[in-house]
Parts: structure tokens; sequence; C-alpha cells
């Protein structure tokens, strides 16, 4: 068995308050034996956009961050889905760095399906990786692009992940349906595109958010199956941790996807 944990924490008010937050929550998935944790998306410094006001782009203060959360991750011995930004030829890419339970980098996931109304805010990666935490294999798809286009966690899936990571960010915007229940049928699309993302492909998929009132989406853990292993209640600021079975992880229907 591998467990997982689920950073459901609210939006950090400042730059630096994302890294203390940050470490916070590692150092509470260690206490309970996590295996990895998954952040929210570009939880450091926090996502830019939806009326959110972060702090302009500062390289020196990104590599700062990295190194003081990958410290808690080998002092926790937790891996970590740390989603953040990165610099690349002075433009800001959506990514998740993830880090081995020693500290060291495994390397990037950047997102490379932006959501329209991210074009003047950020700009996409290219390549989809697979990372390894143990004998676990797993692939990251980073909001929009795992709730709008399937064939970004077939891709993971058809690559041998066992789970696949899926940090976002879903606050409640005025009017909005509130839901109490994960995927209410009278709710948005989001979260029963989760049940699909992982019945289509027999891999685990795990969606994660920030904890914030009248949340539309909270972050779960969905079976092989498509069914709702566990949820986190919708607002409540926690850890949401989850025992998975790798085995069950199969892969069979996206193996049997024809490109």
């Amino acid at each position: 068995m591998f467990l997982i944990a689920l950073a459901n924490i609210r939006f950090p008010e400042t730059h630096e308050d994302s890294v203390t937050l940050a470490q916070d929550a590692i150092a509470e998935a260690g206490a309970q034996r996590a295996d990895i944790i998954c952040f929210p998306e570009c939880y450091v410094p926090g996502y830019r956009g939806m009326g959110k006001k972060v702090a302009p782009p500062e390289a020196a203060f990104l590599e700062e961050a990295w190194s003081t959360i990958a410290a808690s991750a080998a002092k926790a011995d937790v891996a970590v889905v740390l989603a953040t930004e990165r610099i690349v030829d002075d433009l800001v890419v959506p990514t998740a760095l993830v880090i081995n339970r020693d500290g060291t980098r495994a390397g990037f996931q950047d997102k490379v399906q932006l959501d329209p109304s991210e074009d003047t805010i950020y700009s996409p990666g290219s390549d989809r990786r697979i990372f390894e935490a143990g004998a676990v294999k797993f692939g990251i798809v980073i909001c929009h692009e795992g709730w709008r286009y399937p064939e970004t966690v077939r891709w993971a899936a058809r690559r041998g992940a066992h789970v696949v990571f899926h940090p976002h960010f879903h606050q409640y915007e005025p009017g909005a349906y509130v839901p109490s229940q994960f995927a209410d049928p009278a709710n948005s699309f989001h979260e029963k595109a989760a049940l699909c993302r992982a019945a289509e492909n027999t891999c685990y998929f795990a969606t994660v958010n920030y904890a914030s009132a009248k949340s539309p989406t909270t972050s779960a853990v969905v079976r092989p199956d498509g069914t709702l292993l566990c949820y986190q209640p919708y607002g409540k600021e926690g850890l949401l941790v989850a025992e998975i079975d790798p085995s069950a992880a199969t892969g069979l229907l996206a193996s049997r996807y024809r490109d």
C-alpha cells in the first residue's frame, strides 16, 4: 500500500507565507507517514489571476523557496509534488516541481494546456514526464488540462502511472452553485471529469484544490474503477490522506487506446 496526502490548504497571503504553509503541510504529512504530498496549482507563490494579488515573479525567490521546501521534504521523509511556477526565457510557466524523499529534485512537469483566461498571465510548457516514488509511478496534469483534455491523463497511464496528480485552483464565483457532496449532479462538470479520468484509464486520480469558502470543487482521490475513494469536506483546511493500492492501477483501459 501507498499513502498519498493532498494539501487542501488556504491561499497564501504572501510569497513567504506560501513557503511556511508548504513546510507545515509537509511536516504534517510526515507525521501521518504519507509517502508523498501534492499541493494545489502554483501554490508557491500562489496562483496568478482570478482576482488574486500575487507579487511579481522572482527567480531568486523561487530557487530559495524550492531549496527550503526540499529540506523540509528530506526532514519529513516525504516526496513532494510542489505546484509552483518557474521562469523560462523571461516567461512565467505554471509547473510542478517533484522533490524526492531525500530532498533531491526529480524534475519539473510544466502545464502544457493553458485555459484561455491564462494566456496573458502564463506561458505553456511542451513536454510530459513520468515520475517515481519508490515502486509507484505517477504523472501530473495541472488544472484545466486534466479536466478538459483526457489525453493528458491517458499519456501518463499508458506509460505505467499508477496515480495521476491534478493540482488545480477553483474558487467560488458569485451566483454559482455551492456543493456539499462530491460530484453533485447539480454542480459543474469538473468533479465528474475527475471520476472519468480515473475510470477511462484504470488509474488513480488525485485532485487537489485550495481551501476556500463556498469552494466549487474540493480535493479528492478516485479509484481506478471511477468510484470515489475519499474527499475533503468543502472549504475545510487540512490534509486529505488516502491509502491506495498500486496493484489496482493496471492502466488496462488506457493501454487499449489506439492513437
